[in-house]
């Protein structure tokens, strides 16, 4: 098999470090059950331990693939279970900014905390400016980071699909002040639910896209959303809604210290088919971990877990 090296330059859109925050207070959160059908409503006994643990072997396995993984404690006074997922709260930039983001969660909004950019300097990076859209959620307008909005960082286009916890009109907003160009589409569940965050049904990495299509009822979003990635040059993995259920379509693209990786839970990896393995693996290499007690209890998988780092280092 021959490995589609990317360029140096799309190597850039790629982080080589990511945040976690360990899941003290994991378990299913009553306030997001309503929107997020792939969490379960009861947790089970041991699901925090599993939990830590879980999130511990996917930062050894980064750091063993060469990508730096910097482990943050909870805010002291935060209990949310959902703490686990810190790319719904911030997201970072290569010009230095920080975005903080409004959840729609109230129990959610207590994950952020302040001292955020001294942690990034404890670990050699720099936040130059803060955009804080946390004041939005006062009117019930949410943008949580990104699980809203996927990010193309090569060709500047953000991808969103409208829920209760991603308003168009914010993310339009947000978009623009970074200098995206937004593409949206609707996505509902075979139940006609809204897919609560847009990186459950779309992954992208140096050189390919992990879309699913039937997730999409209209077929002008489905083309909208097919011609910008292939604008983007961009090979499409096309995944079926039996596959986003098993959240294969929340991966994330990386950069090792050999190359690109991708990260992707074990749950995922087996329901790849043989040909879309082949064809991931002709862009990254698969870093594969079990987060299973995660995707039960949390509703989100390994793409969920990991906020890229971006910043320019001091």
């Amino acid at each position: 098999m021959v490995k589609q090296v990317p360029n140096g330059d799309a190597m850039k859109t790629l982080a080589d470090a990511v945040v976690l925050v360990r899941a003290r207070h994991f378990g299913a959160n009553p306030e997001t059950l309503s929107s997020n059908a792939f969490q379960l409503a009861q947790t089970e006994s041991g699901a925090a331990r599993a939990a830590l643990r879980e999130q511990e072997g996917l930062a050894r396995a980064l750091e063993a693939a060469g990508v730096h993984a910097i482990l943050l404690e909870p805010p002291a006074a935060s209990i949310s279970p959902d703490a686990v997922f810190p790319n719904n709260w911030f997201s970072t930039h290569e010009d230095g900014r920080l975005v903080v983001y409004p959840m729609a969660a109230p129990s959610r909004r207590t994950e952020r905390r302040t001292d955020l950019a001294s942690r990034f300097r404890e670990h050699g990076f720099h936040v130059a400016s803060t955009i804080d859209f946390t004041p939005h959620a006062q009117d019930g307008r949410f943008l949580e980071g990104t699980g809203s909005l996927v990010l193309d960082r090569a060709t500047h286009v953000a991808y969103a699909c409208p829920s209760s916890r991603t308003d168009i009109p914010l993310a339009r907003e947000c978009a623009a002040l970074l200098g995206y160009r937004l593409c949206e589409f609707e996505a509902r569940d075979p139940a006609g639910l809204a897919v609560y965050h847009t990186n459950v049904v779309l992954s992208l990495g140096a050189g390919l896209a992990i879309a699913c299509f039937d997730a999409i009822p209209r077929a002008a979003d489905r083309e909208r959303l097919r011609n910008s990635l292939e604008a983007s040059r961009l090979e499409i993995l096309e995944i079926g809604w039996p596959q986003v259920a098993a959240f294969a379509g929340n991966q994330l693209f990386l950069r090792g210290a050999g190359g690109p990786v991708v990260a992707l839970s074990s749950t995922a990896n087996a329901a790849l088919s043989g040909a879309q393995k082949a064809l991931l693996d002709r862009h990254a290499e698969r870093c594969v971990v079990d987060v299973a007690t995660i995707e039960r209890h949390g509703g989100g998988s390994v793409r969920c877990m990991l906020a890229e780092v971006f910043l320019p280092r001091l």
